[in-house]
């Protein structure tokens, strides 16, 4: 059995951690396979948009912990099991090939939208701090759990975090490691919904194919911009902001859209 399932349904990609017995715990096979898969559907221009989830109760539990423990290395989520930590730096670049999976789902041009489940601890909640949008059931329950464990954190969490719900919220969450659940969550900005259990899949489909119905230069362009405004300056953004806003605008697709506004149609992108 997989421990990463994808299913295709139009241009929507669902991903499925499919772990359920372990609430979907990350192993460093699982890491590397949703690394690579991941990894392919950022070059697959049929699919526009993205869906992350959790196999059974849960979202993800975070690393292995069983598996680090086994390993003797406790060095972070997913790697345990025969990576190289024995020599000087071979941990950090251990860590550093799974924590790509972070700049994957930022860069991709596909949006992704983490659709929460369950428990979502660690790196788990780290892969949802890194998605795009956050759907969550009124069943999920997340905490950065990574200072219970001995760990300091990984998969980008200390960066994506605080840029949702704020610098001193993120410290907070991060040095006691408490649940929060749903409600306080939305509340939190952690979150943009939460929805009852046997609604989020639907709720989130609803989302993606939304979302995948539009312009996907269009949309993979907005999504680079508002990556972009978190790291550069506001003159840089704004040059930044001026040239893709041109290259948009020359697409067929752009084009497609005035026509179809016109016309009182929907219209018909192509991608190009």
């Amino acid at each position: 059995m997989a421990d990463v399932l994808v299913h295709r349904d139009g241009a929507v990609a669902t991903v499925t951690l499919n772990v359920p017995d372990r609430l979907n715990a990350l192993s460093l096979a699982a890491v590397r396979l949703l690394r690579d898969t991941l990894d392919g559907i950022a070059l697959d221009r049929d699919l526009r948009a993205v869906v992350l989830t959790g196999a059974g109760r849960g979202f993800c539990a975070g690393g292995d912990v069983s598996a680090l423990a086994a390993s003797g290395t406790a060095g972070t989520a997913g790697t345990g099991g025969g990576s190289p930590v024995d020599r000087p730096g071979g941990l950090t670049e251990t860590v550093r090939s799974c924590t790509r999976i972070v700049e994957i789902m930022r860069a991709m041009p596909q949006p992704v939208i983490a659709a929460v489940n369950g428990p979502c601890a660690g790196a788990g909640m780290s892969l949802a701090c890194a998605a795009d949008l956050r759907i969550a059931s009124t069943d999920a329950v997340f905490t950065t759990a990574f200072v219970g464990v001995g760990q300091t954190g990984d998969y980008g969490l200390a960066w994506t975090l605080p840029r949702l719900v704020g610098s001193g919220r993120a410290r907070e969450l991060f040095l006691t490691a408490r649940r929060v659940r749903a409600d306080e969550a939305l509340h939190l900005g952690l979150v943009e919904e939460v929805c009852a259990p046997d609604a989020l899949a639907g709720r989130v489909a609803e989302l993606a194919h939304q979302i995948a119905a539009r312009a996907p230069l269009t949309v993979a362009g907005i999504k680079a911009s508002l990556a972009e405004a978190e790291v550069l300056d506001l003159p840089a953004f704004l040059d930044r902001e001026a040239a893709r806003y041109e290259a948009n605008a020359r697409t067929e697709d752009a084009t497609e859209a005035a026509i179809a506004f016109m016309e009182k149609r929907d219209p018909e992108f192509r991608g190009r």
